[in-house]
Formats: C-alpha cells, sequence, structure tokens
C-alpha cells in the first residue's frame, strides 16, 4: 500500500506515493498539518507499481550511475516516474540510517495510476490519530502493534539498478 501526499499534486506535476506509512507520517504529521487531514493508503497492483518502477528515473544526478549529467536530466525529463531515496522514519519520526523509496508519478504513469492500478482506498486517518495518540502517552509498543505490516520490496536481481544509490 501507498499513501499519496494528501491528494496533492506537487514538484512540477507529479502525484508521490510514499510506501512507507511512518515516512507519510512525518509529511503529514499524523493527519494533523494543515491540507494534510486525510490519511489514505491506496493499494494498486503490484504489475502497475513494477511498471512505475521500471520506467522510473532517479530525481537526483548520481555520478557512476548515469553516464552525466546530461544523460541523466534527458532520462529525467523523458521519464513518467522518478524515484527519491528519503530517510525511513521510529514512531517519533526521528530519521532512521535506512531510506524509503518516495515514487513521483507523471503524465501516462498518472494516468495509468488513476485509471487502471488503484485497487482500493481506505481512509486510514483515525489508525494515524490513534497511533499517534499512543506515541503522545509513550505507549511505543502499543503504537507499533497498530502499524501496517510492512516489509521489503521483492525485486528481480537488477530490476531496479538504475535506481540504486
Amino acid at each position: 500500500m501507498g499513501y499519496p501526499r494528501s491528494g496533492k499534486v506537487c514538484q512540477r506535476g507529479l502525484t508521490w506515493i510514499k510506501p512507507s506509512f511512518l515516512w507519510m507520517m512525518y509529511r503529514c504529521g499524523w493527519g494533523t498539518k494543515k491540507g494534510k487531514e486525510t490519511v489514505l493508503a491506496v493499494e494498486i497492483t503490484r504489475e502497475g507499481f513494477e511498471w512505475a518502477l521500471e520506467h522510473a528515473c532517479l530525481s537526483h544526478y548520481e555520478h557512476g550511475l548515469h553516464a552525466d549529467r546530461a544523460v541523466w536530466k534527458r532520462q529525467l525529463k523523458r521519464a513518467p516516474a522518478r524515484v527519491r531515496w528519503d530517510p525511513e522514519r521510529d514512531l517519533l519520526l526521528r530519521p532512521l540510517p535506512h531510506r524509503s523509496l518516495q515514487l513521483g508519478l507523471a503524465g501516462e504513469a498518472a494516468r495509468l495510476y488513476a485509471d487502471e492500478w488503484i485497487v482500493r482506498i481506505t481512509d486510514v486517518t483515525a489508525l494515524a490519530h490513534t497511533i499517534h495518540e499512543h506515541v503522545r502517552e509513550g505507549d511505543l509498543d502499543s503504537a507499533r502493534q497498530l502499524l501496517p505490516r510492512e516489509h521489503p520490496y521483492p525485486t528481480q536481481d537488477g530490476s531496479l539498478a538504475h535506481l540504486h544509490r
């Protein structure tokens, strides 16, 4: 499941999918930030997610991964999706040493997402508020038990090599 940014389109017309619940809580302040009061879990098809990853470009130039900046800029301009790697968050929303993928969709990818890939949309705002209340009370064990189950995404060897830092 991914957590879109409160239905907003940002960064030059991109819609961002945040596959990490805690990273999304960091962005929306547990559903309390102005304009980000509703938290939706959007389940999409595996095929759609993999298509987006396959057609994505890193959102930043990476020496050694891209031939040069000009090549990367051309790839980025043509890509219907882009990937950012941001620090994962703990229950207190502090950055962790490992990173979570953020997937930005534009053009064809955004259309496919909206028209074909979405399987289910669930309002998880109440869950976010409940977990946040446990965190505020210092009851991290109860908060942790309520977190959606997340697992590393299985990939084929080398299938995401164009997106690694």
